[in-house]
């Protein structure tokens, strides 16, 4: 009930604009955002590499309406890889087709990824592209495989809670493109998506084995003990090295997680996002994790009391 409650507030455009001007609110979106511009992101990622973990920079923003926002989008992109470069930071980029104007044109959407990758190609850097809502999966898959074999610097994410998922995790081994396996994080119908967690744990599981025994380094993301601890014994199991693939997690989440993971010998990615569009991602992450909810009403109280 609260995950779907928060899922539908992620799509209020009228709460978005209320919340996202209230300094508290805002203050403590920070605990998972890296902040506004992107140099508050090349500063997060500078800590997060001295820790020893890796990054993936997203600039947060989706569903364009207008080509202008689009083509901003992708300048800033392209300045997060000069910036990546200049500053020999350990990171990549995920980006989300619908914030590069998908919505607007198809067209228009493919020549600002092409433009992005070529220049992450250009500097020896990865470009994962985002998975957005359902109806967008297969726009999504056919433009990424489409420019794949051009830019084998690509890669795309895939939601373990779409019944559709494990025919796509097998075309995308099949193809040697980088998956990112998530739970998935949209609010979706029966019809095309598992409702129960159990189910959606159950293929989480699964079609994380056939990316570690047929995928290209592929990317474990969640935050789920058991299904870490699933994924650790599987590759023990059939002698995978740790170096054949990574687990990633957000910034702001379960970092004693993060730091068990490092010491053990495993890679850690984490995703950081940046920008003022953080109210749907806020929305998401409170979705997936109710835990996060506690710590903002802990939060509310320690500045009620101090007030």
């Amino acid at each position: 009930m609260l995950r779907a409650s928060f899922l539908y507030l992620s799509h209020r455009r009228g709460l978005q604009r209320f919340v996202t001007r209230q300094r508290l609110t805002a203050s403590l979106a920070y605990r998972f955002v890296a902040g506004d511009h992107l140099d508050d992101a090349v500063r997060v990622v500078s800590d997060v590499n001295r820790r020893g973990w890796s990054a993936s920079l997203d600039h947060l923003g989706e569903n364009v309406s207008e080509e202008k926002a689009a083509r901003a989008a992708t300048d800033d992109y392209l300045a997060a890889f000069e910036r990546i470069a200049a500053e020999r930071l350990n990171a990549n980029v995920s980006v989300k087709l619908t914030q590069l104007g998908l919505d607007i044109s198809p067209d228009l959407c493919r020549e600002l990824l092409t433009g992005i990758l070529q220049r992450a190609q250009q500097l020896d850097n990865f470009v994962r592209v985002d998975m957005e809502g359902s109806a967008y999966t297969q726009r999504t898959l056919d433009l990424v495989l489409a420019l794949h074999e051009r830019f084998p610097n690509s890669g795309v994410v895939l939601q373990s809670y779409l019944y559709r998922t494990a025919d796509d995790v097998a075309r995308l081994n099949a193809a040697g493109v980088r998956v990112r396996l998530v739970k998935g994080a949209y609010d979706e119908p029966p019809e095309v998506a598992f409702p129960k967690k159990a189910d959606v744990d159950g293929k989480y599981e699964a079609e994380m084995q056939e990316l570690l025994l047929h995928g290209v380094y592929p990317a474990i993301a969640t935050h789920d003990d058991r299904l870490i601890e699933a994924a650790k014994r599987f590759a023990r199991e059939r002698e995978i090295p740790s170096d054949r693939f990574e687990f990633q997690m957000l910034y702001g989440i379960r970092r004693d997680l993060q730091d068990r993971l490092l010491r053990e010998g495993y890679r850690v990615r984490i995703y950081v996002p940046y920008g003022t569009e953080w109210y749907p991602y806020l929305m998401r992450r409170l979705a997936e994790r109710p835990a996060n909810l506690l710590f903002i009403v802990r939060s509310l109280i320690r500045e009620r009391r101090a007030a």
